[in-house]
């Protein structure tokens, strides 16, 4: 059985309070479920925001996409973590990934590890945030129980394996550092390449939970373009760039980008849910009111 639709916009851009604010009410208006908060230097910082995103809205859950795990201590993160969620009435999800942008550390002057060195931090956060809330003498303690649900995003098999084990919602990144650009410079892999990472997550999920133990996970994807074209292939045409390797029949069936009326991506969007099993989808601040049209194609579907 498919998971139902569910939406959210990454918000990226803080002018003042009360723009904020609007910002988030209008979001919530515009019928999106999940109002969420980016972790990189130069963008607002998340908890803050989300507090006051909960101040300014009633149904809308709120959520980190994702916390650089490198930023954070873990034992701090997790009084950050409790506060927010009691704070936000239990309405935070707490999304985590091990980092990529090496010239944000390098700007806030910590370590930028290998791959591996990330990883094995960002599981040591994962630890660390199951066992305080599970220990009844830990204050402040979460509003919700155990914990609030946790979103863990990434490509590669340890950061899978990792979310198969742990996490509420697994979200593809579904792309890869760019040989011979600055670290952090992504290209898209292929919608084949992709099918490929969702299957190696489900089987490491068949293995954490073997007889189907406990709820599948959610499975979210990060949309990059909502264009409203008649002219879905010019528009592809255009964003080759981005990746280099695909093809224009490939970046058309990517769920990277949704091109076309709000009808076409809405149909778009089911095909994603039926190849990949996508159901969370995320769209970026610039994107929200564009995409509003397919949250009302596909409301309660």
């Amino acid at each position: 059985m498919a998971w139902p639709f569910r939406f959210g916009v990454n918000l990226l851009t803080l002018e003042s309070g009360s723009a904020w604010r609007e910002k988030c009410h209008r979001a919530e208006r515009l019928g999106y479920d999940v109002l969420l908060v980016p972790d990189h230097l130069g963008l607002p910082a998340p908890f803050p925001a989300l507090i006051a995103a909960a101040e300014a809205t009633e149904r809308p859950r709120l959520g980190t996409f994702v916390l650089n795990a490198g930023f954070w201590n873990p034992t701090l993160l997790a009084r950050e973590v409790a506060t927010c969620d009691t704070l936000t009435g239990g309405r935070l999800e707490l999304g985590l990934g091990a980092g990529y942008v090496k010239a944000e550390h390098d700007s806030a002057g910590l370590p930028f590890g290998s791959p591996r060195e990330r990883v094995d931090h960002l599981e040591q956060t994962v630890h660390v945030l199951e066992r305080l809330p599970a220990d009844p003498e830990q204050r402040p303690r979460p509003a919700q129980t155990p914990r609030p649900p946790l979103l863990l995003g990434g490509n590669g098999d340890r950061l899978l394996r990792l979310a198969a084990r742990h996490a509420e919602i697994a979200a593809f990144t579904g792309a890869v550092q760019a040989p011979g650009k600055p670290p952090g410079t992504m290209h898209l892999i292929s919608p084949e390449a992709l099918e490929e990472r969702v299957a190696t997550y489900r089987r490491f999920a068949a293995e954490a939970k073997p007889g189907g133990a406990g709820e599948p996970a959610e499975l979210n994807y990060l949309i990059q373009v909502v264009s409203d074209t008649d002219d879905p292939r010019a528009t592809a045409r255009e964003l080759a760039r981005y990746a280099p390797d695909l093809s224009e029949d490939q970046l058309l069936a990517h769920p990277a980008l949704l091109l076309g009326s709000p009808k076409d991506m809405a149909d778009q969007l089911r095909a994603h849910r039926e190849r990949f099993g996508f159901s969370y989808f995320t769209v970026l601040d610039p994107n929200m009111e564009a995409f509003a049209p397919v949250i009302e194609e596909l409301r309660g579907s």
